[in-house]
């Protein structure tokens, strides 16, 4: 899976040590002394008392997000409704598909509030889109694109503290993805871990660099249905095939057995055959599938992240750059 995410954050890193210098002790000493006016974080007062910088309550996030992954498809239904059909979603076994991929672009935004200096709630929404090849290798070779619209919502909670010198974070969400030709949203659940070590800079203990590593783990729901037209689904060079696809159907099909040529008449195959024959592309193809998802520990991964130096504030608020 190829991932290219571009984000801007407004999340202040608080930091753990044990060792710090004259101009960090006077930093610390200071922190005592603020007067904390914000309703949240809830003990947001104790934390400065005891000499924490602690985040902003609120934030924001912004991000655009690229990917492309293969994708395996297993337990096909097919079916096809027109004018003069209406076959239900029937199992196919005698499909097989090559490479298939999935790419997706979309724009995230991810409000954020920390209820506790330790606690940080936060919403999930975006929009984007989705394309998806398919290709068949049996018993026809043809090819599937398809684009859709997306659109995403939900919520996670991220739970921060220090361990010694080191930081900890674990960061849970689940959100709802709806392409528009899909019956029901799916949902994803991701797991991450960080475990990282702050560095402050002497002469500027306001600021630092995190180093930090971790994993994620992502599950999703696997079953997925909806309908498409043929015209929307198969790609004009498809069409173009029409003819040589439905001969090299014809020959497959002929040199079946009667028994399996009876289990192929049982599904909606010939019809959607005949439909791509007569180049009608206002069928509905109706389709139900298992889709093998990722919910494994990718390897770690080890990012640097500088603390940022300018604020903006206006009454009530503030934002983090």
């Amino acid at each position: 899976m190829m991932m290219l995410s571009f984000c801007q954050k407004s999340i202040n890193a608080q930091y753990a040590t044990h060792k710090i210098t004259k101009k960090q002790q006077a930093y610390t000493d200071s922190l005592k002394q603020v007067k904390y006016d914000y309703i949240f974080p809830i003990f947001g007062q104790q934390a400065y008392s005891r000499g924490f910088d602690i985040p902003y309550p609120v934030g924001v996030m912004g991000n655009y997000i690229w990917m492309k992954q293969g994708i395996i498809i297993e337990n096909l239904q097919l079916g096809i409704q027109s004018e003069n059909l209406d076959i239900p979603l029937t199992p196919i076994e005698f499909i097989d598909f090559g490479y298939n991929t999935n790419t997706s672009s979309a724009v995230n935004f991810r409000p954020d509030i920390w209820l506790f200096p330790f606690l940080n709630v936060y919403g999930l929404f975006g929009y984007g889109s989705s394309t998806t090849e398919v290709n068949l290798t049996a018993p026809v070779e043809m090819k599937s694109v398809v684009t859709q619209a997306i659109s995403t919502s939900g919520f996670g909670v991220l739970g921060a503290f220090g361990l010694g010198p080191l930081f900890m974070s674990v960061d849970a969400n689940w959100t709802w993805t709806k392409p528009e030709l899909l019956e029901d949203p799916v949902l994803v659940k991701v797991l991450g871990v960080r475990l990282g070590k702050t560095f402050v800079f002497k002469n500027h203990p306001e600021r630092n660099i995190a180093l930090w590593a971790g994993a994620m783990r992502i599950r999703m729901s696997s079953v997925t249905a909806g309908s498409i037209k043929m015209s929307d689904a198969i790609p004009q060079e498809t069409w173009d095939r029409a003819d040589e696809i439905v001969e090299e159907y014809n020959v497959w099909y002929e040199g079946l057995d009667p028994l399996k040529q009876t289990i192929v008449d049982n599904t909606p195959v010939p019809a959607l055959i005949d439909a791509l024959d007569q180049r009608d592309g206002s069928s509905a193809q109706k389709w139900e599938s298992l889709v093998t998802a990722n919910h494994s520990w990718p390897r770690s991964i080890t990012v640097l992240r500088y603390k940022p130096r300018m604020d903006i504030r206006w009454p009530g608020r503030s934002v983090h750059f």
